[in-house]
């Protein structure tokens, strides 16, 4: 209680403005350094809720908290655009392939900015500096002897007369018999595969069945660089933040045992190979995908370097869908390991489990689940979609959307809870103290509670730090209630019209709730950006509240003191209807006819 009393009588902190940003962002001397990336999406794919939770939105909360905490931050993404399915979409829809990733890179900016995902930079991989880069990476790796040649049987399609990319090829699971397994892994069991394994394949593209060709190809030697990388990977695991997922994922790999992996493909639209004797292929996804981390951050600056080729310096962090783990924790490292040449090694490797629809999976062909583009057609706010996918983000099992639980959730955690203190609490000033916050005279009760909300600050912190992102929300909602029980057992409304003593009481009661409200504002920000500057408009609250807060292990101060004018102050939430949720959930329950917009996988958010 006396530490608590102490924080609550600091000075505001006005040293700096964490909503300013230079460019470009560059790694600083003395600072935390953080390179944060989110798994990229693939082009021609909407996406979806679970897409949506389990990557940009994620890491979009961890990037705001971040600047928040005073770190120097740099959060990059972008389509992943090259492989056989924007060839297909180019050809129905009459279109080149670069026009279609034109198109749809637009589609899927206009949806993340209505999420409002705040990158510093989200680009694409169709540009000169990824062919430069991972020609630069494949030459390494060559010249030092971690490339293969080998012959491959391959799947073609005789009746669309081309190669079938994994995605495009589906069959029985040859290690767990699961009937619709890919032509690279399984859903269901997670093992890798070679499409030739797969029992009574089909082309998921005409229904015929493919027949077996062979073609010279180049493969990465993974176990040539195994040693290197379970020793890389016993440094990181021991001093990062590894999800559980990702880890028992990345072991179960190595406990099988790696062997070489295929970096080339029969396509033409790819980022092209440059070796004279592979002139006519491409690199294969899993090669060329995350390289565009890099080359959408050396798109962001030329001087890209100073964050990918500086590991003393920067922490990187990965987020991603469970089932892009072993791409980013052995395939990509083993990549830039290989190449010798300094590369920054993920630190972070932050894998959620899987978000599904109801009691079934989002499927854009069968009208099921909420994809992005539709989002902002229902009239619901993006900070209550925010808000409402990150309370069930899915964090250690796999999770649902459910239209009832996200109206129950509105209606009673942020209109009952949170929405219903901060307005009582703004309330009380302007209605009984002309707009103005009172003096506050701590009695013991007061001081109890600012340890309890103290408290839930800390717990919040150490939560966020650790990027428990779903567990670290629920610190924000108790200390609302806390609030919201506090009020009601001190009725500042029936102690105004009493005597003096009475008067004071309600004073103070009022004076701590409101700085309440501008604690939960700072909070909020991270989960829903426009609600908390909202709060923080009603208030008139110091832009330094924000520097103030979250600073250290945290600090409960009191930012808004005797005397500080408060601005005009309305509800932030509206209630969701039992009616208008009910129309929603058949909208989106797949009963409608919808056009088949493309062929969306439900897990992965780049395949090809």
């Amino acid at each position: 209680m006396e530490a608590a009393v102490l924080a609550w009588s600091r000075d505001l902190n006005n040293s700096c403005d964490s909503a300013s940003r230079q460019y470009p962002i560059l790694p600083q001397e003395g600072k935390r350094n953080i390179l944060l990336t989110s798994a990229l999406p693939y082009v021609n794919n909407v996406p979806h809720l679970g897409n949506i939770i389990g990557c940009v939105l994620s890491a979009d909360v961890f990037s705001r908290y971040g600047r928040l905490r005073g770190w120097n931050l740099l959060y990059v993404c972008g389509t992943d655009e090259y492989g056989t399915a924007t060839e297909n979409k180019a050809r129905e829809e009459g279109l080149t392939p670069q026009q279609i990733c034109d198109k749809y890179h637009a589609v899927h900016a206009a949806i993340y900015k209505w999420f409002q995902i705040d990158f510093d930079y989200f680009g694409r991989t169709t540009t000169e500096k990824q062919t430069e880069i991972a020609q630069n990476i494949f030459w390494r790796l060559h010249e030092r002897g971690f490339l293969l040649e080998d012959t491959v049987e391959q799947l073609r399609c005789e009746n669309c007369q081309r190669f079938l990319a994994d995605r495009f090829v589906e069959g029985t699971c040859p290690h767990c018999s699961y009937p619709e397994a890919r032509g690279d892994q399984c859903d269901k069991c997670g093992r890798l595969i070679n499409a030739v394994e797969l029992g009574e394949p089909q082309c998921k593209v005409c229904k015929r069945t493919p027949i077996i060709r062979s073609s010279k190809h180049l493969f990465l030697d993974l176990p040539k660089l195994e040693n290197e990388l379970e020793q890389w990977l016993d440094r990181s695991f021991s001093t990062g933040d590894w999800t559980a997922n990702a880890k028992q994922i990345t072991r179960s790999w190595l406990r099988d045992g790696l062997k070489p992996r295929c970096i080339t493909r029969d396509l033409q639209w790819g980022t092209p190979v440059p070796h004279p004797d592979f002139k006519d292929k491409v690199f294969y996804v899993w090669f060329d995908a995350p390289i565009g981390y890099l080359s959408i951050t050396a798109n962001y600056t030329d001087q890209w370097e100073q964050w990918w080729k500086n590991p003393q310096q920067v922490e990187l962090y990965n987020f991603m869908a469970k089932d892009n783990v072993p791409f980013h924790s052995v395939v990509f490292p083993c990549s830039l390991l290989g190449a010798q040449d300094n590369y920054t090694l993920v630190n972070h490797l932050i894998a959620t489990e899987y978000l599904n629809y109801e009691d079934t999976k989002f499927s854009k062909s069968r009208g099921v689940g909420v994809f992005g583009d539709m989002a902002k057609d229902t009239g619901i706010p993006s900070d209550v979609w925010r808000f409402y996918l990150l309370y069930v983000r899915p964090e250690g099992q796999d999770s649902a959307f459910s239209w009832a639980d996200m109206a129950l959730k509105n209606n009673s955690e942020l209109l009952n809870n949170l929405g219903n203190f901060i307005n009582r609490s703004a309330m009380f000033v302007t209605k009984f103290f002309e707009g103005r916050v009172p003096v506050m005279e701590l009695q013991r009760e007061d001081k109890k509670l600012l340890a309890l909300v103290g408290w839930e600050l800390q717990q919040y912190i150490q939560l966020m730090d650790k990027v428990k992102i779903r567990d670290a929300l629920k610190h924000i909602l108790n200390i609302s209630r806390h609030g919201n029980q506090y009020i009601q057992v001190n009725t500042p409304w029936k102690k105004i019209k009493e005597g003096d003593a009475e008067r004071q009481r309600a004073g103070t009661v009022t004076g701590v709730s409101v700085n309440m409200a501008c604690l939960l504002s700072v909070m909020l920000l991270p989960y829903m950006p426009t609600v908390s500057q909202t709060i923080r408009d009603q208030l008139n609250a110091p832009p330094s509240c924000i520097q103030t807060i979250l600073q250290g292990s945290g600090a409960f101060v009191c930012v808004l003191s005797a005397g500080h004018s408060i601005g005009s102050v309305s509800p932030l939430f509206q209630k969701l209807e039992a009616d208008q949720i009910e129309a929603l959930k058949k909208k989106f329950g797949g009963q409608q006819q919808v056009p088949v917009f493309d062929l969306c996988d439900t897990k992965r958010l780049w395949n090809h």
